[in-house]
């Protein structure tokens, strides 16, 4: 069962930083070229410079951007502009920000989480993870000796047990205050009262815990953590930090929590029309014509979230601009058992993988295609066509939370960017000491 614990945690100090938006960033795998630069101009004590540090002309295995990254946290702890909390702390955090003119505010806790390797325990994973992150990841992990962003995870707590004890203990105290590039706004409250503490770790304690972000920092965590353990004779002390990571854990049920839908923008394959479209996807979906031009796909996706079904798909055929709305049938179910007999019902039952086996890989007969473009919101989409470089899009619903549950639950992994949890956390609010 997950253990849950306080720590303390390492975090900038506002007398040498100032407002703590000028150093903050969002995790690294969501960072360009453009963005790392500005984030560089921002402020000298960036958390860029340790969360993605850029290559410089001459690196080598001595000297280069995890060395550097090393150097600067080094720096900055020496300098004092950041510092170690006095006491174990757990650090309620939420973030308000808007999507679509709507406004939410999604609740949590930074704290110190016992690494389980996935398939051993009770934390889950719902994505595939990649070599080439891990080991960037792990490079930096053994510069830095700590974790430098956390990872996002979900539990159940239908009723809000943890977080409104979590509330309640931190109500009129002054938070930590940041806001990022985006606008989001980030609330910290560093809490080290021990019984609080104490009561959120019994009521952790026998919940799973569903990696919603991070992944591949979750499993760098382990990885380093074998290797301080194979250092130190094969075992490490039960208390020993690299056995923990740091991780945001978020209600399942917090009404802030946004899973926004990943679109596809195909390159390939090429279907020159809605009639050649419809004539593909044969008995296995029912169509109707839903609307002409890029900027239809607002009314498409309107029609699309009513429906909140999983088959529910909507296409747009470059050649005649035309867009499609597609419902999956009995018969398309059932060939999607077929095509993806591997799986569990729970996984071909996903939007995503609907349309990457069934309708790609197999009715449109493209198993091997270049990587789409992703997008989330429907200006994005229109947008994306209005450049004329893609002869076909589509409109998918997100997986649920629940979803992610079911799929989790069975072992399984879900198709790539099957899950969009909006906003991004924050990295520069805690670190998270490994020795």
């Amino acid at each position: 069962m997950p253990h849950v614990a306080p720590l303390r945690g390492l975090r900038y100090d506002p007398k040498h930083v100032g407002t703590l938006s000028q150093v903050i960033a969002p995790p690294y795998d969501v960072i360009d070229a453009a963005l790392q630069e500005r984030l560089y101009q921002k402020h000298p004590a960036n958390v860029i410079r340790i969360e993605l540090n850029r290559e410089e002309p001459g690196d080598n295995e001595r000297s280069n951007k995890y060395t550097r990254a090393a150097g600067f946290l080094r720096a900055w702890r020496e300098q004092g502009v950041v510092m170690q909390e006095p006491a174990a702390a757990l650090y309620v955090y939420h973030q308000e920000f808007e999507v679509e003119g709507e406004k939410h505010v999604r609740r949590g806790v930074m704290a110190r989480v016992r690494l389980e390797r996935f398939g051993t325990g009770n934390i889950h994973p719902h994505e595939e993870t990649m070599s080439g992150p891990k080991q960037d990841r792990l490079l930096l992990t053994r510069a830095c000796r700590a974790n430098l962003s956390q990872v996002f995870g979900l539990y159940p707590d239908p009723q809000g047990e943890v977080q409104t004890l979590l509330d309640q203990a931190v109500a009129g105290q002054p938070p930590v205050e940041a806001t990022d590039h985006l606008g989001v706004k980030s609330w910290m409250w560093p809490l080290t009262d021990e019984a609080v503490a104490t009561k959120v770790a019994g009521l952790m304690g026998p919940k799973p815990v569903f990696i919603a972000d991070g992944h591949h920092r979750y499993e760098t965590a382990c990885n380093y953590r074998d290797e301080v353990a194979a250092a130190q004779g094969g075992t490490l002390p039960t208390d020993h930090p690299a056995n923990f990571v740091l991780m945001m854990l978020v209600g399942m049920s917090d009404p802030g929590l946004v899973v926004l839908p990943t679109h596809r923008l195909f390159v390939e394959p090429g279907v020159k029309s809605a009639a050649e479209l419809t004539a593909k996807l044969g008995a296995a979906f029912t169509t109707e014509p839903a609307g002409q031009g890029p900027a239809a796909a607002a009314s498409v996706w309107d029609r699309i979230e009513g429906e909140d079904k999983q088959g529910t798909i909507g296409f747009f055929t470059a050649g005649d601009q035309a867009w499609t709305l597609a419902r999956i049938t009995p018969a398309g179910k059932a060939r999607m058992e077929q095509v993806a007999a591997e799986h569990s019902p729970a996984w071909r039952n996903l939007g995503v993988s609907i349309l990457h086996r069934l309708v790609i890989g197999d009715l449109l007969a493209s198993p091997t295609i270049p990587t789409p473009g992703y997008v989330h919101l429907i200006g994005e989409v229109v947008e994306g066509l209005g450049s004329g470089k893609y002869p076909l899009a589509a409109l998918v619903m997100p997986a649920s939370v629940n979803d992610i549950r079911t799929v989790s639950e069975t072992g399984e992994r879900m198709p790539a960017k099957s899950t969009y949890f909006y906003p991004k956390l924050a990295s520069g609010l805690v670190f998270n000491p490994l020795e």
